[in-house]
């Protein structure tokens, strides 16, 4: 049995890793595509080697552009893998373009589509990611869900077939690794910020965003995204004397950080669950955020660009993890052997 694995991201790739460990244990032969979406300097060999990455057999080196002409050109490319490779199925993951892209061309082609983190759901619509992930859950033929959250999404909207409740397959990678995040402390008593997403780096709410930093009485270390500082250099904005900006960092870097931080202010979806993980309270510069769980739960709380940001108190909030058992691959591709 042949599987098409679609990425494009870092965070897609740091997804695979367990899944493709699983499947070729499995004897599952899996062929890897990089669309190429998010160029990341610090996916180096070391990180490949780490995680125990498949290197890609194809990649795409589909690079940034507006939505509609990135997914156009990683379409065009798909297409032709497909039909040379005539895979059985394609494993796409999350919800960038790379996600939509990879289902539409494979659905169109009568692959399979195996969505991994289905069922997520912010309900904003203004959010590409949003759209892409809507789309691809509705074209979908197998649904493997994070969380029991999740699979009601689904529900309430009328898919029912082919869903699953597995886990979350970074929980999987966090469990495996957590021994290796590092006892160092670098940087003494600190906050971490990460903030990239188009809705914080327009140049209006940026600069609410930095003021809002600027009245914490509190030292923020914040590896810079290059499209914010980009930003903030276009527009002549101050970053706040109490934020240290320091260059991005590779996963096992941010987990160091996030380990030894007295608290998380991040726009990231990822890092609000690895924050819980962590036990550390995550303050989550949006309105709206589709891990609803760490809401629930009191660990984590949404911050709009007007509010006036307070630390919560550090007594309240459960940090009992709603994600799985860390053997989301494993239900995975038993799942998968079963339906194909």
């Amino acid at each position: 049995m042949k599987i098409l694995t679609i990425v494009g991201a870092r965070p897609q790739y740091i997804k695979a890793a367990p899944v493709s460990n699983v499947l070729k244990e499995a004897g599952l032969e899996e062929i890897m595509v990089n669309t190429g979406q998010h160029y990341d300097f610090n996916m180096s060999d070391l990180f490949f080697k780490e995680l125990n990455i498949p290197s890609a057999k194809y990649n795409l080196n589909v690079r940034s552009d507006t939505h509609g002409r990135q997914t156009g050109k990683m379409l065009t490319k798909l297409d032709e893998i497909i039909e040379n490779e005539k895979p059985d199925a394609a494993i796409v993951y999350g919800d960038t373009n790379t996600t939509l892209a990879g289902a539409l061309s494979c659905v169109k082609q009568h692959i399979p589509v195996i969505h991994i983190e289905a069922g997520l759901r912010s309900y904003n619509k203004k959010m590409p990611e949003e759209i892409n992930r809507v789309v691809t859950d509705h074209i979908s033929s197998m649904l493997f869900c994070p969380s029991e959250v999740s699979a009601e999404n689904l529900k309430n909207e009328s898919i029912r077939d082919g869903v699953h409740v597995v886990g979350d397959v970074m929980n999987d990678i966090f469990q495996k690794f957590k021994t290796k995040f590092g006892d160092h402390n670098e940087y003494g008593d600190y906050a971490l910020l990460t903030m990239h997403r188009a809705e914080n780096t327009e140049k209006e709410i940026l600069t609410k965003r930095l003021l809002q930093m600027s009245e914490l009485n509190q030292k923020i270390i914040y590896p810079i995204h290059p499209r914010t500082k980009k930003c903030i250099e276009q527009w002549s904005l101050t970053i706040p004397e109490n934020v240290t900006p320091i260059e991005p960092v590779s996963w096992l870097k941010l987990m160091n950080l996030v380990k030894h931080a007295k608290i998380i202010l991040t726009d990231s979806g990822g890092l609000q669950k690895e924050a819980m993980w962590h036990e550390k309270y995550c303050l989550t510069l949006r309105n709206e955020t589709e891990w609803k769980e760490t809401i629930n739960q009191g660990v984590n709380r949404l911050i709009s660009k007007n509010d006036t940001i307070q630390f919560p108190d550090m007594e309240e909030g459960n940090f009992l993890n709603p994600y799985g058992d860390g053997n989301a691959a494993g239900a995975i591709s038993e799942i998968i052997r079963n339906y194909c």
